[in-house]
């Protein structure tokens, strides 16, 4: 039988943890974002050499396992005298996984805009990268918003991997807390009532963020 009494007394420790998954979430969503649009930029700018480190990056960090790639970051950065705390680690294979997605969600929603309008801001005299910033890049956010959210629930849910080099989210400090308690039913059905409710959380706002850019 469930006891809520020992949900209630650890509930505050797996809100933190929560709120450090949310954290780390977020701060690697932003850096894919980052890296993303500038791969997406570089695939597309017509340069060979730009599209082949593009397309090496992407093939990496879409066909190796993201606990593998966090492991490589923690443990080979200090090999070439890079010793990075366990939460820049975890940030950093976050973002760097999550850009390669990032960066084909950007290329699709850029094949989607007519080629026309770059032609046309051409003959106006708009520079590439003004073209890029006025005129592709808002169309491609705005098209690519559903699969942004989608890609950010994804992250948000690999997120529990970076428990393994020691990083106190949500996943890890469920484990820690039925072993301490020996509850394991309570706290990880906890944890995942947590999960639902802020992923359910992101896709309400996505979705909201989709209305208001459709009638803007």
């Amino acid at each position: 039988m469930m006891s809520f009494t020992v949900l209630a007394n650890n509930l505050p420790f797996l809100l933190k943890g929560a709120g450090m998954t949310i954290a780390v979430s977020l701060a690697g969503i932003l850096l894919g974002q980052i890296i993303g649009a500038l791969t997406c930029v570089m695939r597309l700018s017509g340069g060979r050499a730009g599209d082949l480190v593009g397309a090496v990056y992407v093939s990496f960090f879409r066909g190796v396992p993201l606990l593998i790639q966090l492991l490589l970051i923690y443990y080979m950065l200090p090999l070439i005298g890079i010793n990075v705390p366990p939460l820049v680690a975890a940030i950093a294979a976050l973002g760097l996984a999550s850009g390669a997605y990032v960066s084909e969600i950007y290329r699709g929603a850029l094949n989607a805009i007519p080629h026309g309008q770059s032609e046309a801001a051409l003959a106006l005299g708009f520079s590439e990268s003004r073209i890029w910033r006025r005129i592709l890049l808002p169309q491609a956010f705005r098209i690519s918003i559903p699969a942004l959210v989608n890609e950010l629930i994804l992250l948000l849910k690999a997120s529990s991997l970076i428990s393994v080099v020691g990083v106190a989210e949500l996943t890890r400090v469920s484990q820690t807390a039925a072993a301490t308690t020996y509850r394991h039913l309570e706290m990880y059905a906890m944890a995942g009532l947590i999960y639902l409710v802020i992923n359910g959380c992101l896709a309400l706002l996505g979705s909201y963020a989709e209305r208001r850019l459709k009638t803007a």
